[in-house]
């Protein structure tokens, strides 16, 4: 069974990144987020592959709710 991951901010947190794979933490408990730290282990939750192919700002969700992982869309506007 999975714990809930922890919202770690309501707003997106957008950053540089150079091109290469990155792994978004999806729990919340990481300590370098909005990147996998190895936090996660025992929840169930598990990082998020991302590719990237150019030096580029990415827009990080920090909510944990969005459909698109690991991009912010917006859903953190509904949260209660």
């Amino acid at each position: 069974m999975s714990e809930n991951p922890i919202v770690c901010d309501r707003k997106p947190l957008v950053l540089e990144v150079e091109a290469g794979m990155h792994a978004w933490c999806a729990c919340g408990r990481s300590a370098q987020a909005p990147f996998c730290d190895g936090s996660h282990k025992g929840t169930g939750l598990h990082p998020v592959p991302f590719q990237v192919t150019e030096k580029q700002s990415v827009a990080w969700c920090q909510c944990k709710h969005t459909g698109n992982p690991p991009v912010c869309d917006g859903s953190h506007r509904s949260l209660p």
